[in-house]
């Protein structure tokens, strides 16, 4: 028996979720320090809540990340980079953008490509990353392929699956799609449904490097026991 796998390589795939809009602050707080106990990749919080998140987390390579046009994405493009620019203010280092999903199903390419290359634009020149929310529940693969292409043009750190609040969040057949039809520079981020380590470990082998979780504790206990009992029968 031998895992493929050390602790911080699954640690650093998970993006410890702090979105459920019902979280008093006190449970963000406690998220943020949990994430750290674990040193995940980034905890991704409420918008207003970076500010602290970024003080709790100074220090540590947990990066604060937040959400724009979250969850519908049907904001105006202005109003996204508002939320972009005071997310970067607040000190977020990781930006999570929901795609305008009613335009994305209308085929206006011209105003998608649009607004994702401005957000991308404003996201490295603020020196943070931005991953692409694509919704896939409401697309189909042609469309899916579309978006990984712009995604690609735009120069995007990742694309995404899902905000975790369609009817459906990441499958293995759409995380196969996205991995194929992105340029290699660009990660793919599964989320919505990765809830234990046997999914992420499954999404790994697919080429995923980052999952958004909400069960990070459970997920990375059962890390831990397993490479234990493999260093155990050595």
């Amino acid at each position: 028996m031998q895992n493929s796998f050390t602790y911080s390589d699954i640690a650093k795939m998970i993006d410890h979720s702090l979105l459920n809009p019902g979280l008093p602050a006190k449970e963000l707080e406690d998220g943020c320090l949990l994430a750290l106990r674990y040193n995940v990749a980034s905890v991704c919080i409420m918008p207003y809540y970076v500010r602290r998140c970024a003080a709790l987390l100074a220090g540590s390579d947990v990066q604060p990340s937040t959400t724009i046009g979250f969850p519908h994405g049907g904001h105006h493009t202005s109003i996204k980079l508002a939320e972009a620019a005071q997310a970067l203010k607040d000190g977020a280092t990781e930006l999570d953008v929901v795609v305008n999903i009613s335009q994305v199903r209308s085929a206006n390419w011209e105003y998608v490509q649009g607004e994702i290359s401005e957000l991308s634009a404003v996201c490295h020149d603020g020196g943070a990353k931005i991953k692409v929310i694509f919704e896939n529940a409401f697309h189909d693969d042609a469309t899916k392929i579309r978006l990984c292409e712009i995604c690609g043009e735009a120069d995007v750190d990742w694309v995404k699956t899902a905000t975790g609040y369609a009817a459906t969040g990441a499958t293995m057949e759409d995380l196969r799609l996205m991995r194929k039809h992105s340029p290699s520079r660009v990660q793919v981020k599964a989320a919505g449904g990765i809830r234990d380590l046997d999914i992420l470990l499954a999404v790994r082998e697919i080429g995923v490097t980052r999952v958004g979780a909400t069960r990070t504790e459970s997920i990375l206990e059962e890390c831990r026991r397993r490479i234990d009992a493999v260093a155990a029968v050595r």
